[in-house]
């Protein structure tokens, strides 16, 4: 049986996980001595961008005006790819105009979808 050449996936660090506990988590998961998990690199965690008053109030008036609910903040933004314009000090912000049933929430995974309602 020939063997399969490396692949590299990456994985995105919840800012509440350490990288540690990701990977034995991981390795405990695939149980399986041919798969190897291996850190590459670094982590570097991502800094927080400031929350700055004129966007939260463009955002404010958008959300109320267009669909008429207020604005609620998550923290959702430590393991996203705008992490490294944050570490290079430029300040990003994440809106997301989707709702979504708390009970049947299903980010990234194999089922993964949006009903057609709430996006």
């Amino acid at each position: 049986m020939p063997q399969a050449r490396g692949r590299y996936r990456e994985l995105r660090v919840l800012p509440e996980d350490s990288v540690e506990f990701v990977h034995t988590t991981l390795q405990k998961v695939v149980a399986d001595d041919e798969v190897s998990a291996k850190i590459l690199g670094e982590p570097a965690p991502g800094p927080a961008s400031a929350l700055r008053p004129d966007v939260l109030a463009a955002v404010s008036h958008a959300t109320e005006s267009l669909w008429r609910v207020s604005l609620s903040y998550h923290h959702g933004d430590g393991c996203d790819r705008r992490k490294a314009l944050r570490i290079a000090g430029i300040p990003t912000y994440g809106i997301q105009g989707i709702f979504f049933d708390r009970d049947d929430i299903r980010f990234h995974g194999r089922d993964e979808r949006v009903g057609v309602q709430s996006f």
